[in-house]
C-alpha cells in the first residue's frame, strides 16, 4: 500500500506542479480567460486515464489462462519501464520544468487547442502511468490472495495529498524542495519497480514465455507466511515473494544494480546550486 501510496503521491504531484504552473502564469500575465481551456485538457486526461484503468481491468476476462499472464507480465514490465524513465526525466527536469511550460504556453496562444492539449499531455501521461503501475499491483495482490482494495486506497490516497499540496503550492502555503523530494521517493520507487518487474517476469514463466518457473532460488513461506503480517506489508510494499525463481531474483538484483546506480549518478552530478522549491518555480510562473 505504501508503494502505491507514493506512486499517486509522485504522479499526482507532478500533475498538480504542472496544473498550477499553468494556472499560476496565466493569471498572473491577465490570460484568465485561457483557463477553462487547461481545465478542459485536465478534465480529458482524468477521463482518459480512467478509461485506460477500466480496459486493464476488464479487457483480459474471458482470455486463457496463459493469455492473462502473458498480458499481465508484460504490462508489469511495460510499466516498471514507464515509472523508471518518470523518475530520471523528474530528477533532472524539476529545475526547468516551469520555464519549458511558460514558452509551450507562449507559442500554444495563438492555437484553440494547443493549450489543452499541452495540459491533456502533462497530467494524461502521470495518469496512464499511475493507472498501469497500480494495475499491475491489484494484479499481484489479487494473485496472493489478497485484497485488492489496499493498492487502489494507497495510490487514491496519495492522488489527494498530491492534490492538496498542489493547491498549497499555489497559495504558496508550503515549501518543498523539488530536487530532494523526487531524489528521495525516485530511490524508492527503484525498489518498489523491481518488485513489480520480478512479478512481471514471474507472470511470464506462468504462461510459459519464459523458462525456469519451478526452478526456486529460495523459499522462506515458513518463514514468512504470504499472508501474514510481514508477508502481507512486504507484498503491499516491495512486491516481495516468499518463493522466487532464479530468473525472479537475478532480474530484481540487476535492475536494482543498473538503475540504482545510474539513479545515484544522475542525482549526485546535477548542478551545484539546489533545486528550487516548489512554491518559488509557481511563483516565478
Amino acid at each position: 500500500m505504501l508503494g502505491n501510496f507514493l506512486i499517486g503521491l509522485r504522479e499526482g504531484l507532478e500533475a498538480s506542479l504542472v496544473v498550477s504552473i499553468l494556472i499560476a502564469y496565466l493569471v498572473k500575465t491577465g490570460r484568465r480567460h485561457l483557463l477553462p481551456k487547461v481545465w478542459a485538457g485536465v478534465g480529458l486526461a482524468v477521463a482518459i486515464s480512467l478509461l485506460f484503468g477500466a480496459l486493464l481491468t476488464f479487457g483480459p476476462k474471458g482470455l486463457s489462462f496463459s493469455a492473462q499472464e502473458f498480458i499481465g507480465g508484460t504490462l508489469s514490465i511495460a510499466a516498471v519501464g514507464l515509472v523508471t524513465w518518470m523518475i530520471f526525466w523528474m530528477a533532472g527536469a524539476a529545475r526547468t520544468i516551469a520555464s519549458d511550460l511558460r514558452r509551450q504556453v507562449d507559442a500554444a496562444e495563438g492555437s484553440a487547442w494547443s493549450l489543452p492539449l499541452i495540459a491533456a499531455l502533462a497530467v494524461g501521461r502521470e495518469g496512464l502511468e499511475t493507472a498501469l503501475f497500480v494495475w499491475a499491483a491489484t494484479k499481484s495482490a489479487a494473485a496472493e490472495g489478497g485484497t485488492t482494495a489496499g493498492p487502489l486506497l494507497g495510490a487514491l490516497a496519495g492522488l489527494l495529498v498530491a492534490i492538496a499540496l498542489g493547491y498549497a503550492l499555489y497559495a504558496g502555503a508550503v515549501r518543498i524542495n523539488l530536487g530532494r523530494f523526487f531524489a528521495i521517493t525516485g530511490g524508492f520507487l527503484i525498489l518498489v519497480a523491481a518488485g513489480v518487474l520480478a512479478y512481471g517476469v514471474h507472470d511470464l514463466q506462468e504462461a510459459g514465455f519464459l523458462p525456469g518457473l519451478n526452478n526456486l532460488a529460495y523459499d522462506v513461506s515458513a518463514a514468512v507466511p504470504p499472508g501474514g503480517l510481514l508477508g502481507t506489508i512486504l507484498k503491499g510494499i516491495f512486491n516481495f515473494s516468499p518463493a522466487a525463481t532464479v530468473l525472479e531474483v537475478v532480474v530484481w538484483v540487476t535492475y536494482v544494480g543498473i538503475v540504482g546506480t545510474l539513479f545515484l549518478r544522475k542525482v549526485r552530478t546535477k548542478a551545484p546550486a539546489p533545486a528550487p522549491a516548489a512554491e518559488s518555480v509557481v511563483a516565478s510562473a
